[in-house]
């Protein structure tokens, strides 16, 4: 029998379950050009509990990405609920930079929605709606807010300048994370490049990091389920290029928890390169 979890813990779940969610960007090309459509299986022990399904719009001057999910079953107790997520933003000087984030959630705790801006890298809170109540978490400060992305953009890492975009390097860097409601880091190192191959899908390689989870604030120190999860050094995130662009997005996530290590696995992780538009009347011909 599961053992039941303190409200406080459900706190650290619904961090984890959020992770979930959003689990399906630093920069690229300037003038890349692809997309992604991705569904992931959620399951802690072989048994499944949810999935989640991730789209990736990026053109030559703005990108979009959305992602939803649902999670529940034998243990729910753990994570229960369904939520969405929704991220616009522009790229410009070989970066993608978020200027809207959208979340909402529904779980056993209520319905929790945020909406948040960014300019210049800073996190605004626009809009805030939430059944839980904040007292009793490390508060966020202004300083918190600077220099972070949402967490759909932030998983999205680009190559860096001057070596492939699988090399060993890509995996130096850490992701500085505001959802609108936790700020937290997470601090990635490179552990080996691998191989997959899904059926009727994505077979190649693969850029597998080490990922270290840094809570900031916003969380609940007492959290029991935070504390074993923070600092962890068994966590991997497993990356796969998106066609016709020079960034590389989530195929497969592992981490531990109480009950066993919970991983998010791609079953389907389909990316083309856009198609170039056609010339215009206005075009130039090429010379003979």
């Amino acid at each position: 029998m599961i053992p039941p979890v303190a409200s406080h813990d459900r706190t650290a779940a619904r961090f984890l379950a959020a992770a979930v969610y959003l689990v399906l960007a630093g920069g690229v090309s300037a003038h890349a050009q692809g997309h992604l459509k991705a569904h992931y299986r959620i399951s802690m022990i072989g048994v499944t509990i949810g999935y989640v399904r991730w789209s990736v719009e990026i053109g030559d001057s703005a990108y979009a990405t959305t992602a939803s999910g649902k999670a529940g079953g034998i243990f729910s107790v753990l994570f229960s609920g369904e939520g969405a997520v929704k991220t616009e933003g522009a790229v410009a000087n070989g970066h993608l930079s978020p200027s809207s984030f959208a979340f909402r959630i529904n779980d056993e705790d209520g319905k929790s929605e945020f909406l948040v801006s960014f300019a210049d890298g800073v996190a605004r809170m626009r809009t805030s709606r939430e059944v839980e109540p904040s007292e009793n978490r490390v508060p966020i400060t202004e300083k918190d807010r600077h220099g972070v992305m949402d967490p759909l953009s932030a998983v999205l890492i680009p190559g860096m300048t001057g070596v492939d975009t699988l090399a060993p390097e890509n995996c130096a860097r850490v992701l500085k994370i505001f959802d609108g409601r936790r700020r937290y880091d997470l601090a990635l190192s490179f552990i080996r490049v691998d191989r997959v191959k899904l059926a009727g899908s994505y077979a190649g390689p693969v850029l597998v990091c080490r990922v270290i989870l840094k809570p900031v604030a916003g969380y609940r120190p007492d959290s029991k389920l935070v504390k074993y999860v923070a600092g962890r050094s068994d966590m991997e995130l497993w990356f796969a290029p998106i066609d016709g662009t020079a960034v590389l997005a989530p195929l497969r996530v592992a981490m531990p928890t109480l009950l066993g290590t919970l991983k998010i696995q791609a079953e389907q992780f389909d990316s083309a390169a856009a198609s170039p538009p056609p010339p215009t009347a206005n075009s130039e011909m090429p010379s003979r």
